[in-house]
């Protein structure tokens, strides 16, 4: 099964790789990025790593969402074509999801990595909080092309599957946030402190944007909020926590769309 997945991983990857839209996201990663340090002038790091946090909170899941669900909608003649060979089923979706999850979060690391590479004496902590920039890139991207094989497998019509992933995106990206500034406002009266830590566990967005506040010492600007995921997540255990549970983000629509591929009769 391993040998098979590798022979369709290898496969995808080339393809993939050379999709003139994966190459095009690298690009414009790479010239946002730059244009951000020019704009910034000398010893800009830091202020650019805060620039790119909503790239990466905002686009990256859009487009590994887009790309992943039109991926597998127009995939499909070629996974009839692989479902005709001896080759298990799990062992194909790894191939197939691996495939796409790796290339984009590729040409992230490349778009955004290549123009650092250039100006090294941006300082250490632009160094650090580059780090957890691109780590939590790269998780969210096999997130959130996770969310979409998932979403893919379970609508047959693509329009519907379409919907449904920019429905997903919204929520997490704008509406959840407003959901959780709600409740801080009815329950102010409240301990909202283990609340708040578990709402900011179950948004994948919210983590990885906590995460990087932290790392730039500008929790203060999440006022009340800040202060709860300081004390928390500003330890080694809260920060494990945290990548944990972005982990557990990757792992569990995984799980799921592995026991939908199987079940779905293409």
């Amino acid at each position: 099964m391993k040998s098979a997945a590798r022979k369709i991983l290898g496969y995808q990857l080339r393809d993939i790789a050379r999709n003139r839209w994966v190459i095009a996201y690298a690009i414009v990663l790479a010239i946002l990025t730059e244009a951000l340090f020019r704009l910034g002038g000398a010893g800009a790091g830091d202020r650019v790593v805060l620039s790119l946090l909503n790239v990466v909170l905002i686009i990256v899941p859009l487009v590994a969402l887009t790309f992943g669900i039109l991926y597998l909608y127009n995939a499909r003649e070629f996974i009839e074509l692989l479902l005709a060979q001896p080759v298990g089923r799990k062992a194909m979706f790894a191939g197939l999801w691996g495939g796409v999850a790796l290339p984009l979060a590729g040409a992230l690391l490349v778009g955004v990595g290549i123009p650092f590479l250039f100006r090294v004496g941006s300082g250490p902590l632009a160094a650090g909080a580059l780090f957890i920039l691109l780590g939590t890139g790269v998780l969210l991207t096999t997130v959130f092309t996770a969310l979409a094989f998932l979403i893919g497998l379970s609508f047959e019509d693509r329009t519907a599957g379409f919907g449904v992933a920019m429905v997903v995106w919204l929520f997490c990206a704008v509406v959840y946030d407003g959901l959780v500034l709600l409740t801080v406002a009815i329950f102010n009266d409240y301990p909202l402190e283990t609340p708040l830590l578990v709402l900011t566990m179950l948004n994948p967005l919210d983590l990885g944007r906590i995460l990087l506040l932290l790392r730039l010492d500008t929790a203060a600007l999440l006022g009340y909020t800040g202060a709860v995921f300081q004390r928390f997540l500003g330890t080694t255990l809260g920060q494990g926590m945290a990548l944990g549970a972005l982990v557990t983000w990757v792992a569990v629509p995984l799980a799921l769309g592995v026991r939908r591929f199987g079940r779905r009769d293409f």
